[in-house]
């Protein structure tokens, strides 16, 4: 009788239900500004939860701190329909985004999803939102140029390959408009674009304007525009970097614009305010000065033999401030910055690169001697001029004081059409260099007349 029982036990255990797993969930107990609290949920920093509102108005949200039994979330999107005490559910496997080549000319948030209506995107992997730490050892140096098509930066501020730049420059100089030219005229296999913290009108006319058919089709652009929440536009910082760092993996030479850096801080600064964190220089916590780095030194070259990112970093000078301090601890941690002139933007004069106040740190690295020379002399003799335009504008200056300043004098025509670029021209590095090399005479003289560029 009893084996028999055991018998029938076993063979109807087939039929019973499989055992269900308690779902563990929260509740809302309080909400201020972006800052939402939930009791009883046990989730770790970097979690993502969904916050359960009234009729269809669920909010994604992901957890940026904790006091006690108490954890702080920040909302991904529109906060609508919540109430005291509403339902929070952990999400699974909500922090591995999309990557792969399925995502080359498309468009896509600060989560992976898409946003250009070219259908939903069947990604090749899911992979972390945080990248792997690279040892400082085991990486590559910046030994080999790269060509970005502005004549100024080839030939004037060569950029290496898996360098660090920053471009400084205030509101309406042509940031936008020169990493358009960078994009469509780079040799980089690939270009991943991170539009953060931007207006929602430019998101559009840069994709189409200023980037392209050309450009989009060998780019990936997430953008986050300034409407987003903070923690999106965090995210989507984040995720640009990440889906860099996937095409590096595979041996790729990517080209990284971020426009920008600043707006990063400023998501920073929102959610740490929010949270709690006092203010220190300027009204940003100190938590905002140890993320910059972080993004950062994500990129760069990876180990020998393997692929690189090239990383261009906008940075908004407010008031043309060059000492603002994200604009200072930028300066800090990049390998070089290019410094846009609101005077030359104001005079016409495109791409508005100030060269004497801009600098490439791996350039003697990446080029030969005689064109770092050269280089060089361009500075000292453009340099010069300006630092007798006054007089030489009132007429104060007599010619023949100065063989140095007549010379600049002489040359300066000819390096002022050398330094300008059209929005459609391409200047490959070899051509840049060369140009160089006829704009400014080797033996300095202020009667030999070659040709420049343009001429």
């Amino acid at each position: 009788m009893t084996a028999s029982l055991s018998d029938r036990l076993e063979r109807l255990k087939d039929y019973l239900p499989p055992r269900i797993e308690p779902e563990l969930s929260g509740r809302l107990t309080r909400m201020v500004g972006l800052t939402l609290e939930c009791v009883g949920c046990p989730m770790v920093v970097g979690d993502r939860c969904l916050i359960q509102g009234q009729g269809a108005g669920n909010v994604e949200a992901e957890v940026v701190g904790f006091e006690d039994d108490r954890v702080y979330l920040m909302p991904l999107t529109a906060i609508e329909g919540l109430r005291p005490g509403a339902r929070v559910v952990p999400m699974s496997a909500a922090s591995r985004v999309p990557v792969g080549p399925e995502l080359l000319g498309r468009v896509v948030n600060g989560t992976g999803d898409p946003l250009d209506g070219k259908g939903p995107l069947k990604a090749q992997a899911q992979v972390s939102l945080g990248g792997d730490i690279i040892n400082p050892l085991n990486r590559a140096p910046v030994r080999q140029s790269m060509d970005v098509g502005i004549r100024a930066i080839n030939s004037l501020l060569t950029v290496g390959q898996g360098q660090r730049l920053g471009l400084f420059a205030g509101s309406g100089v042509g940031k936008s408009m020169l990493l358009g030219m960078m994009t469509r005229f780079t040799d980089a296999d690939i270009t991943v674009v991170g539009l953060i913290g931007e207006r929602g009108r430019e998101v559009k006319e840069f994709i189409e304007d200023i980037l392209g058919d050309e450009g989009l089709a060998r780019s990936v652009v997430v953008a986050s525009p300034a409407d987003d929440s903070p923690l999106m536009r965090l995210r989507a910082a984040m995720l640009t970097t990440r889906i860099a760092e996937y095409y590096r993996d595979q041996g790729k030479r990517v080209l990284l614009l971020m426009d920008s850096l600043t707006r990063y801080a400023q998501a920073q600064r929102e959610i740490a305010l929010a949270v709690g964190e006092p203010p220190a220089t300027k009204g940003y916590p100190p938590s905002v000065f140890a993320k910059l780095p972080q993004l950062v030194e994500r990129t760069g070259n990876g180990e020998p033999g393997g692929g690189s990112i090239t990383a261009f970093y906008t940075v908004l000078t407010e008031g043309d401030d060059q000492q603002d301090p994200i604009a200072d601890a930028a300066r800090a941690i990049l390998d070089g910055h290019i410094v846009l002139s609101r005077r030359l933007a104001e005079e016409g004069h495109y791409p508005a690169i100030d060269v004497e106040a801009s600098v490439s740190r791996v350039m003697p690295q990446v080029t030969e001697d005689q064109h770092f020379a050269r280089a060089q002399r361009f500075k000292q003799v453009y340099s010069r001029y300006q630092q007798a335009r006054d007089l030489i504008s009132v007429g104060a200056y007599v010619q023949g004081s100065d063989p140095e300043t007549d010379f600049a004098i002489a040359r300066i025509d000819d390096m002022r059409q050398f330094l300008r670029q059209g929005l459609k021209e391409s200047s490959a590095l070899a051509a840049s260099i060369d140009q160089l090399m006829q704009v400014l005479p080797a033996n300095g003289s202020a009667t030999s007349r070659a040709p420049g560029a343009g001429e």
